[in-house]
């Protein structure tokens, strides 16, 4: 069997030339148009910040207007639950030492605590003094608060 060995050869006409060249990719947009666009999105941006910027400080404004309006208000309150707390504590130790002869609330036996100063003049208790008819929790609470501000 000796059939005739057919060689592989190229196509009549030779094979087709391989690309090799640099192919560009497609322009969509020349230089001075991205500028363009870039400048405009640019401008758009900014006047939209520069209207929210107005907003934002005007509200601002408008809460600090607020804020100065309450705050005697809450300072009032504040020193009004004070003078309050005071009160239940005059009369927690009134009602405590109710049995003990010779007592006066606010005194010790009788004798002013504070001998220099007026009568009529509020002496500030010290913070154990302010909460020592309370219950611990309340101590406990403000106290944290006071020993981290």
């Amino acid at each position: 069997m000796d059939a005739a060995k057919k060689q592989d050869m190229p196509p009549p006409g030779g094979y087709k030339k391989i690309p090799f060249a640099r192919v560009p990719a497609k322009v969509y947009f020349s230089g001075w148009q991205m500028l363009g666009t870039y400048a405009a999105v640019t401008t758009v941006g900014l006047y939209v910040y520069y209207l929210n910027a107005k907003m934002i400080k005007r509200e601002e404004i408008e809460m600090r207007s607020a804020e100065n309006v309450i705050f005697p208000i809450l300072i009032a309150e504040r020193d009004r639950e004070f003078l309050k707390q005071l009160r239940r504590n005059r009369d927690e130790e009134a009602k405590l030492m109710a049995n003990v002869p010779g007592w006066e609330v606010g005194t010790w036996y009788g004798e002013p605590v504070f001998k220099t100063l007026p009568k009529d003049k509020l002496v500030s208790p010290s913070f154990n003094e302010f909460y020592a008819h309370t219950d611990w929790k309340a101590l406990a609470k403000r106290a944290h608060i006071k020993l981290w501000s």
